[in-house]
């Protein structure tokens, strides 16, 4: 399996996507430029966080309209798996991939540090490896997490089973205490913790490798009943 780590001016947690699939699941892995206007040759998408474009504006409201984000809309439609991580969930909300909007953090500040989650969905293609309701523990590094849906959005979210990670003690104010959603189809997840940063216990925690896995083993077993 072959992933593309897409990098905007001002992507900083690219490198460590990078090694997350590289190193952690020894599977083949190439930085892309936001200017890129062909992906086909991969089989997933991984969007990093950061600060794209500075933040102006909004976040991820610039990166957005890049060259590169076109093509990760078409491996979206094309069922190929998209994880957006921090900023790069910012932007899957901005490209209208997934449902909602971010705001500030309600106490204004960032915050930087390990954070329980609950699994809320274990059956889709990047949380196949987890059980429902473990409590894994995923860093956060964000200003802007607070995630904002409004009733009609949210009901829809919990009626298809949406909403993947739940935080355990909301840190940012998201409403439901919502911490990862996919789009209806469940190839498509937006998150803000960085299970990037969880590959390993050197790191402080592994339970992000898990994630990472469940793609693979998603992709795997698709390959298999397709051919």
């Amino acid at each position: 399996m072959k992933f593309a780590v897409i990098v905007f001016p001002g992507s900083n947690c690219d490198t460590d996507m990078y090694h997350a699939v590289a190193d952690g699941l020894g599977m083949e892995a190439e930085y892309v430029w936001h200017t890129e206007s062909d992906l086909s040759r991969f089989d997933g998408i991984l969007l990093p966080g950061g600060f794209s474009y500075g933040d102006y504006l909004r976040t991820g409201a610039i990166a957005r309209f890049a060259n590169v984000m076109d093509e990760v809309v078409k491996a979206a439609n094309e069922g190929k798996p998209v994880l957006g991580v921090c900023n790069g969930f910012q932007i899957l909300l901005e490209a209208g991939l997934l449902p909602g909007a971010m705001r500030r953090n309600e106490s204004l500040k960032f915050i930087c540090q390990p954070e329980p989650l609950v699994v809320e969905n274990s059956g889709t293609m990047f949380t196949n490896g987890y059980e429902k309701g473990e409590i894994i523990t995923i860093p956060i590094a964000h200003g802007e997490g607070n995630y904002f849906c409004d009733e009609e959005t949210l009901q829809q979210l919990e009626e298809n089973k949406q909403i993947v990670f739940r935080y355990n003690n909301n840190p940012n104010g998201s409403v439901a205490d919502i911490a990862g959603i996919t789009n209806k189809a469940g190839n498509v997840l937006g998150m803000m913790p960085h299970p990037e940063r969880a590959v390993d216990e050197l790191l402080g925690s592994a339970d992000g490798l898990k994630l990472f896995q469940s793609i693979v083993k998603s992709w795997r077993e698709s390959h298999v009943i397709s051919s």
